[in-house]
């Protein structure tokens, strides 16, 4: 009996066999992807700003209209470069924004990128305790309420998520500040610090700006508790607004993942139900949390405005209000801008982390 050599499978003619990716090339192509796209998100943004201001005509106009004559308006106009086409004036203001000068301030006559640095330490503080708060509230409260589905404790939450993320950041400031510094008066109604921990801070040589960062540095407890009582109220107002989306995001996806077929494996050997939620469906519950945080950003930066007006947090949000009372449309369009940078960048990162933690996140 004669054995027959079997001879490899050719391809077909014209036909090259496919090279399977890597899940790096993967992830690398996502990533740079994600990271090209920031531009045209920030351009499109920016160039938003600039139009919509302008339809209302020149700054200089709208914010010293009525209050100058109109020879001194035509100076102030001429010397800003306002009375140029509005399309030059578009993409001089580009070339600015993309070389970090936003301009200067009509009504202060300061440096936006001075106001922008001074101010925008303090929407960063606050963002991260909001972001603080959400997270200690509705990650927690969403196993709960995925443990006790359809029975009363879970409809409580549901109506409590509701709430949160249902009801004006205004409104929920006034409630906390009527309820616990007015009535209660266990915490500040207002404001960042009192004046002698904001006096202690300003004398510091290498001062940041975050409060809870230069009250460590003073090395005063007393100043710390204050910076940290101040941040309660607010904190809560804007944080709750995010608290009530993340519990409901954990519950349903909580829910979810109890129905696979490793976490009824797990039953089925007699893993009682409260480790079930724990241990084996809370972290792949976080994996659609974190997709969502660079959303979330977005708006808990639109919540500061109205949460730094109620409180008086003078942050970006603060000062964003005034100029706009003010109609100083110059130092708007850099503040908004920037505001786009930041969710732009906050996006970025997030898809980041998504990309390196689940598999599945890929191009």
């Amino acid at each position: 009996m004669t054995t027959v050599a079997m001879k490899p499978p050719v391809p077909a003619a014209g036909r090259v066999p496919k090279k399977k990716s890597s899940p790096g090339g993967g992830i690398g192509r996502y990533l740079l992807i994600r990271f090209l796209l920031i531009f045209p998100t920030i351009f499109i943004l920016v160039s938003m700003v600039f139009w919509l201001m302008r339809t209302t005509g020149d700054p200089i106009t709208a914010a010293l209209g009525g209050k100058l004559g109109p020879d001194q308006l035509a100076v102030l106009i001429h010397e800003a470069g306002y009375d140029r086409p509005i399309i030059i004036q578009y993409f001089e203001y580009l070339g600015q924004v993309f070389t970090g000068n936003f301009g200067t301030t009509i009504s202060t006559n300061r440096p936006v990128s001075e106001v922008l640095l001074t101010y925008g330490s303090a929407t960063a503080e606050l963002v991260f305790y909001a972001l603080i708060v959400a997270f200690i509230v509705g990650i927690p409260l969403g196993m709960v309420a995925a443990y006790w589905r359809d029975k009363a404790p879970d409809a409580f939450l549901r109506v409590f998520a509701i709430l949160c993320y249902a009801t004006p950041v205004f409104f929920a400031g006034l409630l906390l500040k009527l309820v616990f510094a007015v009535w209660l008066k266990a915490l500040p109604v207002a404001g960042r610090a009192t004046v002698g921990s904001e006096l202690q801070m300003q004398f510091l040589p290498d001062k940041t700006g975050i409060y809870l960062i230069d009250a460590i540095k003073t090395g005063d407890p007393a100043v710390l508790g204050d910076v940290l009582l101040h941040a309660v109220l607010p904190a809560l107002a804007l944080g709750l607004l995010t608290a009530g989306v993340f519990l409901r995001l954990v519950r349903t996806n909580v829910i979810g993942t109890l129905g696979t077929d490793y976490v009824n494996a797990a039953r089925s050997r007699g893993v009682n139900e409260f480790r079930l939620v724990s241990k084996h469906a809370y972290r792949p519950a976080l994996i659609p949390i974190i997709t969502v945080i660079g959303l979330q950003v977005a708006l808990l930066l639109g919540g500061a405005v109205l949460t730094e007006t109620t409180f008086e947090w003078k942050g970006l949000g603060f000062m964003l209000i005034e100029f706009i009372k003010a109609r100083d449309f110059v130092a708007v369009q850099g503040i908004v801008a920037l505001l786009a940078v930041i969710v732009a960048l906050s996006n970025f990162i997030v898809d980041i982390i998504a990309a390196l933690i689940d598999p599945r996140v890929r191009y």
